[in-house]
C-alpha cells in the first residue's frame, strides 16, 4: 500500500494526510502560544499579581528584624508554636485516620446520595470559620447534642481544651485531604485491585497493599495542605477552643492578641506563619508541576 498522500506544508513538514490525521507539533505545549501576552491580558495580570505580592512585601518591609530574635525568643511565642505544630499534626493524624476512607467511600461506590454527600463533605471550605465553630459547640459543647453525652457517659470535654483545637481543625482541614485524595482515586486505575483480588486477595489486603501505593502521592499532597490548613485556622478555634495561653493559643491567636499590644511581635508571629507556608508551596510544587505537564 503506497504512503498516504499529504497535503504541501512551507516547512517541509506534512500538515495532514488523507486519512483525517491532524499534524503533529513541533515541541509547543499544548495550550500556550507564541508571542507576547495581549495587552487586555497583561494589564490586569500584573495588576492582580501586585495586588497579592503587595500585603507579602509590606509585610517584609515592615518586619522589625533588629528585634526579631528577642521577639521569638519569648516563652508564650514558643508556646504558641508548640501547641500549633502539635495541634496540626493532631488533626491532620485525624483527617488521615477518617479522610482517606472517606474519599475512598466517594470515589470507588455508587449509593443514594453520593453528590449530597459529597457536598457536605465540601461544606467546611466555603462555610465561615466561625459558624463552623458555633456548629461545633452546638454539637460537641457540654450542653450539645453529642458533647452533653460525652460528659455525662465518659465525662469527656472538648470546648476550650487542647483537645477541642485539634478537633475544630481537623474540621477545617479534613476537606482538602478528601478532595485530593479523591481525584488521586479516580485517576488510578481500578483494574489493579480488581486483578488483586481474582488472585485471592480480599478487598482490603488489596487496597492496604495495591490502592495506597498508587494513591500515596495524592495522600502525601493532601496532608500537607490539610497541615497547613490547620495550621493556619483561626475562627473555628476562637469559637470552639477560646484563646487560652499554654493550652489552646495557637499562632494565629497569638498574631491577632499581640496586634492589639505589640505590633511588632504580631509582625515577627505573621512571618513565622509566612516561611511555613512558602515551605508547603515549595513541597507541593514538585507534584502540581508533574501533573500540569
Amino acid at each position: 500500500m503506497s504512503d498516504p498522500v499529504t497535503s504541501p506544508d512551507p516547512s517541509g513538514a506534512p500538515a495532514a494526510t488523507l486519512t483525517g490525521e491532524p499534524r503533529r507539533g513541533r515541541g509547543r505545549t499544548p495550550g500556550r502560544t507564541r508571542g507576547g501576552a495581549p495587552l487586555p491580558l497583561l494589564l490586569p495580570a500584573l495588576v492582580g499579581l501586585a495586588f497579592l505580592l503587595l500585603p507579602l512585601v509590606a509585610l517584609l518591609v515592615r518586619a522589625p528584624w533588629r528585634s526579631m530574635p528577642e521577639q521569638l525568643s519569648k516563652p508564650e511565642v514558643w508556646q504558641a508554636l508548640q501547641l500549633s505544630l502539635f495541634s496540626a499534626t493532631a488533626a491532620t493524624a485525624v483527617c488521615l485516620v477518617l479522610g482517606v476512607p472517606l474519599a475512598w467511600l466517594l470515589a470507588r461506590t455508587e449509593f443514594p446520595g453520593r453528590g449530597l454527600v459529597r457536598a457536605l463533605v465540601t461544606l467546611p471550605l466555603v462555610l465561615p470559620p466561625v459558624v463552623g465553630g458555633v456548629a461545633l459547640l452546638l454539637a460537641l459543647g457540654r450542653n450539645g447534642v453529642v458533647g452533653k453525652l460525652l460528659d455525662s457517659w465518659f465525662g469527656i470535654t472538648l470546648p476550650f481544651t487542647t483537645a477541642g483545637v485539634v478537633v475544630a481543625e481537623a474540621f477545617v482541614a479534613m476537606p482538602f485531604l478528601v478532595i485530593s485524595v479523591e481525584g488521586t482515586l479516580r485517576a488510578a486505575d481500578p483494574r489493579y485491585e480488581e486483578a488483586a483480588m481474582t488472585l485471592g486477595a480480599s478487598p482490603f489486603t488489596a487496597f492496604r497493599r495495591v490502592t495506597l501505593p498508587l494513591i500515596a502521592p495524592g495522600i502525601a499532597a493532601g496532608s500537607v495542605l490539610a497541615w497547613a490548613r490547620a495550621l493556619g485556622e483561626f475562627g473555628a478555634t476562637i469559637t470552639f477552643a477560646g484563646n487560652f495561653p499554654g493550652r489552646t493559643q495557637t499562632m494565629p491567636l497569638a498574631v491577632y492578641l499581640a496586634l492589639q499590644s505589640d505590633p511588632d511581635a504580631a509582625i515577627a508571629l505573621s512571618l513565622v506563619l509566612l516561611l511555613v507556608s512558602i515551605a508547603v508551596l515549595a513541597g507541593l510544587r514538585d507534584r502540581w508541576m508533574t501533573a500540569a505537564s
